[in-house]
């Protein structure tokens, strides 16, 4: 599976707390979020579960070569069954979750696996990670627009409430295509940003540079 826009621009905007110790990365494919959050971060303990075997074993060797291998450790389970045998505690959950709804399924097979939401649906998302997650932790997830009320609603249904909201655009004159959303389990005023990836093809706005420059060799 390739790197992901999605997948870097999560991994670049979640804000973690300083004293986040423990993180989870839920869908982690090939442990790109996971790996991130381990750059950015002192957390002693970052956890990344994964359903695909392909990709699991890829996100384990990707550890295992990175200079945070202490740090990091890969889970080969559904969220479901990793959320109802592992304890809590986490205090950043992250996900970049699967979220094509359609029945029109690609070839690919591993790739139809990690984005559509057979698998993995927002509610059971929003079901377990409230479950793992610390009461004073939060949690942050990147969707397509037109799933933000949906989501957000579930999310509050858990207790889970959004204080932080980008809205991503591919440049200035298309539509909003992905909402960056991050929780608490108390309410907050929310933080709402727009972000422009590009002005015109392949060339960068500064605010994009500033927030994923510290992951690409060159922008």
């Amino acid at each position: 599976m390739k790197v992901g826009t999605d997948g870097v621009l999560l991994g670049s905007w979640a804000k973690i707390s300083t004293k986040a110790d423990r993180i989870l990365d839920i869908g982690a494919g090939t442990g790109l979020i996971a790996l991130m959050m381990a750059q950015r971060s002192p957390a002693k303990v970052i956890d990344a579960v994964e359903l695909n075997e392909s990709a699991y074993q890829q996100a384990a060797e990707n550890f295992k070569a990175s200079n945070w291998s202490d740090r990091l450790s890969s889970y080969h389970a559904s969220f479901q069954k990793f959320s109802n045998e592992m304890e809590g505690g986490y205090d950043l959950i992250i996900s970049n979750p699967p979220f094509y709804i359609s029945t029109q399924k690609t070839v690919l097979e591993d790739r139809t696996m990690a984005r559509h939401s057979d698998h993995l649906l927002f509610s059971e998302l929003l079901i377990g990670v409230a479950k793992l997650l610390n009461k004073q932790g939060s949690c942050a997830f990147i969707i397509p627009f037109n799933e933000e009320d949906n989501f957000i609603a579930l999310a509050e249904k858990q207790g889970l409430f959004p204080y932080r909201v980008t809205h991503v655009k591919g440049n200035n004159e298309s539509p909003i295509k992905r909402s960056l959303l991050q929780f608490l389990f108390v309410k907050n005023e929310i933080f709402k940003k727009e972000l422009v990836i590009e002005n015109s093809r392949h060339i960068y706005t500064k605010e994009y540079i500033e927030l994923v420059k510290d992951f690409y060799l060159k922008m």
